[in-house]
């Protein structure tokens, strides 16, 4: 059932990246194989100008076994994997890096510094994650939020998450996107907590006038899928063609992205957004390609 599909980083959103070139952005806690090949592939790619954080000994190291000169960048020399995260903040909150980059750190453990107010890092929307999934190289993506950092959001901060998304949409070129706020049931139920929720939201995102098209509760299957949505007698704009699933809580976002990843080989490019920096927390576990997508849309969300 697991998928051997090579993961491949989508076009568009390079495409897209392209056009802010030589980013500035800090590699937390970078001596690690996968963190230093895919900021190689960031640099090659024209997307980044990285300042290494972390042992010094290993980054170079690593940088060798590459076959990558890296003496034209700077190096800050930490071997305590948790101060790499502090320099990390501090260098963002001076401007010194325009993104932070998660290399072979605990996310918990940078998210903790980023979010400390004396960095003043923060944005007038609460942070979230957004995945933007694709399975081959010019694929129109499906973005999934948030199934990383907000745990069990209510509605006010899911109405975060849903503004922080419409303008991370409208910065890769889809200018009104169509979310759906999922649940279980295109029903709205009292014992389904979710499905309460996505009516609310809804309601608001209409109210505030919002530059979307938003509607909710709808299943998985009916805000995918046209004959889904058809079968089941779902009419509305975003039935069946949602660019935007926004999630109920995060076990269901990690799951279906991790689904995605696992049985279809997807590429999963992710990015905390809503804050003054960007802030990549890819899983330590994922692949290149899939961390330079994540650069990419840092470097895409970035104002």
């Amino acid at each position: 059932m697991l998928s051997d599909k090579e993961i491949i980083c989508p076009n568009n959103l390079l495409d897209v990246a392209h056009k802010k070139k030589g980013v500035s952005a800090g590699i937390v806690n970078a001596g690690k194989p996968l963190p230093m090949h895919s900021v190689m592939d960031a640099v090659n790619e024209n997307l980044i100008l990285p300042i290494f954080i972390g042992d010094e000994k290993e980054i170079k190291k690593c940088a060798d076994d590459l076959k990558w000169d890296i003496s034209n960048y700077e190096i800050i020399n930490e071997t305590n994997e948790n101060k790499t995260a502090k320099i990390a903040a501090e260098l963002a909150s001076k401007k010194k890096i325009k993104i932070i980059v998660k290399g072979h750190i605990h996310t918990d453990v940078l998210m903790k510094e980023v979010l400390m107010r004396k960095y003043n890092l923060l944005g007038k929307t609460r942070l979230s994650h957004i995945w933007h999934m694709t399975l081959n190289k010019d694929d129109k993506p499906l973005i999934i939020t948030d199934g990383a950092l907000n745990v069990l959001p209510n509605v006010k901060t899911k109405i975060h998450i849903l503004k922080n998304v419409i303008n991370f949409c409208n910065r890769i070129g889809i200018e009104k996107p169509r979310v759906s706020i999922l649940s279980a049931t295109e029903e709205v139920l009292d014992s389904m907590q979710s499905s309460l929720d996505a009516k609310e939201i809804t309601e608001i995102a209409k109210k505030e006038n919002l530059n979307a098209d938003v509607f909710g509760p709808l299943a998985f299957d009916n805000s995918i899928s046209k004959k889904s949505a058809t079968i089941k007698g779902v009419k509305n704009i975003v039935a069946g063609q949602a660019d935007v699933l926004l999630v109920p809580n995060i076990e269901s976002g990690n799951a279906l992205v991790k689904m995605m990843i696992y049985f279809m080989g997807a590429c999963a490019a992710g990015v905390v957004i809503g804050g003054k920096v960007p802030v990549v927390i890819t899983s330590r576990s994922d692949n290149a390609p899939a961390r330079l997508a994540s650069m990419a849309a840092a470097v895409v969300a970035l104002d």
